[in-house]
């Protein structure tokens, strides 16, 4: 596979494919099942997936010029290949409802509640088509400036939330139990794995494989305590009771926010500095959507097959948004049961494949 990014790159995309979502509406769902001990989960799925992440790359590294689905071949043949495709195609479909989720309920209801729910679709489904006809490059370009727009906004909420915040909130810590913190980190665990599987599939193509562990541990790390940010805000600003009884809790945080006597309320400059995480997570979900249709399906044309499977995606995330009810339901209770046995048994089973089947390694190079 041809390289064409730098870990500096790979980096940016990783922090941006987890922000958006893990700020938007997994804080929220955290609140109500974790209350005040929503920031030590947040701890605790980070280093989670700083272990699978790592994990995942170890994997790749053994054949660095092959992504999750081409060594799976060399492991178990074409069927273990189509399988892997075919599960991994389920699960960025899932995780594009989460960001369409993310996405459409932060403009829809707090600035145009009159818009009809498909125009946002089609808009994110546009500019997903946008960003893979430009290509990964371009992707990873736009992932620098949200990295830096992503900084800015926890700059700006920092300082603007700091007046109002209280530690009172913070105790009893651990207030329902370790083990209730531990189960909670499903519901991050799973915007982690958005990052992890999207490295085994793109990896093969970051320059200076030497540095792949160095940049994916930091990328982690980075990204990790840039979410930590705000569920502490919102614990120690809002309460952990309210911040549960909002679907974007992070909007109701930048509603509370302000810097000075004329900049009172956040909302604006949260979508701005907001929307371009957002608009990385869509792109790339697309993308290895259609990498994992590519080889499922034997179809060596990307182009060929991006416009069918955006409409399927794009069909999927109208479905989950157009109801509320439906849409928490779905990233509360189902998403996890979903995204967890692949997120972690995928890398888990091909890294003992990878050991086990000796005999077959050489069919992972040659083939």
């Amino acid at each position: 596979m041809k390289t064409q990014l730098t870990n500096g790159m790979m980096m940016a995309v990783i922090i941006n494919l987890v922000y958006a979502k893990a700020i938007g509406v997994t804080q929220g769902i955290l609140a109500r099942q974790a209350g005040g001990d929503m920031w030590i989960v947040s701890i605790l799925s980070t280093l989670i997936g700083l272990c699978i992440m790592l994990l995942t790359v170890f994997i790749i590294k053994r054949y660095p010029n092959k992504n999750i689905f081409e060594q799976t071949r060399g492991l178990v043949g074409k069927w273990g290949e189509k399988i892997l495709s075919l599960l991994l195609f389920i699960f960025f479909l899932g995780a594009f409802g989460g960001v369409m989720i993310t996405l459409v309920y932060h403009l829809m209801d707090y600035f145009l509640p009159d818009a009809p729910t498909i125009l946002f679709v089609i808009i994110a489904i546009l500019a997903g088509i946008v960003g893979l006809f430009y290509g990964i490059e371009v992707i990873a370009r736009v992932a620098i400036l949200g990295t830096f727009s992503i900084i800015m906004l926890n700059i700006l909420i920092l300082f603007g939330s700091l007046s109002y915040f209280e530690i009172r909130h913070f105790f009893p810590v651990l207030k329902n139990g370790l083990w209730n913190g531990i189960e909670a980190t499903k519901h991050p665990n799973g915007d982690w794995a958005m990052a992890t599987l999207m490295v085994a599939i793109l990896l093969p193509m970051v320059k200076e494989k030497q540095k792949w562990f160095a940049y994916t541990g930091k990328s982690i790390v980075f990204g990790g305590l840039l979410i930590l940010l705000w569920p502490i805000l919102q614990v120690g600003v809002l309460s952990p009771e309210v911040t549960g009884q909002y679907i974007v809790s992070c909007m109701q945080m930048a509603r509370s926010a302000e810097i000075g006597l004329f900049i009172h309320r956040y909302e604006l400059i949260m979508i701005i500095f907001f929307s371009l995480s957002a608009l990385v997570q869509i792109m790339i979900c697309l993308l290895c959507a259609v990498i994992s249709v590519k080889h499922l399906t034997g179809v060596q044309n990307l182009n060929k097959l991006t416009i069918p499977v955006a409409t399927i995606l794009g069909a999927f995330g109208y479905w989950v948004v157009v109801d509320h009810i439906r849409a928490m339901d779905l990233l509360t209770y189902y998403w996890p049961r979903v995204a967890m046995p692949i997120a972690f048994g995928v890398p888990i089973i091909v890294f003992i494949l990878g050991t086990v089947i000796k005999n077959k390694k050489d069919n992972v190079i040659s083939g």
